[in-house]
């Protein structure tokens, strides 16, 4: 579905690149990597809104930047880090943006509510934008980039720290909601996270990046923690309960020594 192909962006004088990888239609990929690697560049580059400076980057085995925006549209959603809008815009307008290209009518509303139920944001209908809380607005624009892809089959879904403003409840009922809407459809997703236990329990595969380049491509799982250790430079130890589950204990190194 989507291939990098030795794709290199400058951008504010940084080199960003060379990627050379491919996302396959069904894959759940977590980007992880510190703050300011580049991951949200790479998200900005495999959705198609700015071209490689070289190298290719292919949406369905075509040049994703140049393809007509309705097109791409109808391909792939985007979900940016930053929520804002200009104007004091009810929340069901803001949903209804991601279905701009596709239907009308009866069946556009009826997505539109759909989608702001997937996102757990059913009661935010009629509300105005700008009045709502960081975390509602986050849900609103979560909304929106599900009811884009509601009736595309299969399509591309890249969120960029969708879950960040949400309390733990939240964030563990709305991942399943993005994995369950994915599988549902054949859906790629790609999510830029920065919990480390969220992307090994809700994704099957991990890109590691730091300073711009893609340190590794792994499968998600324990086997993983000594490139994730290095990545963060931290130590981490994976704690069981009695009941079987697992968690993350992660410490400084000095701490742990």
């Amino acid at each position: 579905m989507l291939l990098l192909d030795d794709a290199v962006l400058a951008r504010h004088g940084q080199g960003f690149g060379p990627f050379d990888l491919r996302v396959d239609a069904g894959e759940r990929v977590a980007l992880l990597g510190p703050s300011g690697a580049g991951k949200s560049t790479l998200l900005t580059l495999m959705s198609g809104d700015i071209a490689p400076t070289t190298g290719r980057v292919l949406l369905d085995g075509r040049p994703a930047a140049a393809l007509e925006p309705r097109v791409r549209a109808r391909r792939r959603a985007v979900l940016p880090q930053s929520h804002q809008v200009a104007f004091g815009l009810p929340v069901e307008l803001i949903v209804s943006l991601g279905r701009w290209s596709g239907s009308t009518g009866e069946n556009h509303d009826r997505w539109v509510r759909q989608a702001l139920a997937w996102a757990s944001a059913g009661h935010l209908h009629g509300r105005r934008y700008d009045q709502l809380s960081g975390g509602e607005q986050a849900r609103v624009q979560l909304a929106r980039v599900l009811a884009q892809l509601a009736d595309a089959r299969p399509g591309l879904l890249l969120v960029d720290e969708p879950l960040a403003s949400l309390d733990p409840g939240l964030q563990l009922e709305l991942l399943d909601t993005l994995g369950r809407f994915c599988r549902e459809r054949g859906h790629a997703l790609v999510a830029v996270l920065h919990d480390i236990q969220q992307a090994l329990n809700g994704f099957e595969r991990l890109l590691l990046v730091r300073r711009g380049q893609l340190q590794a491509d792994l499968p998600a799982g324990t086997a993983a923690l000594p490139a994730l250790e290095t990545l963060f430079g931290l130590r981490l130890q994976v704690l069981t309960t009695a009941a079987g589950d697992w968690a993350l204990s992660a410490r400084r190194p000095e701490a742990a020594a």
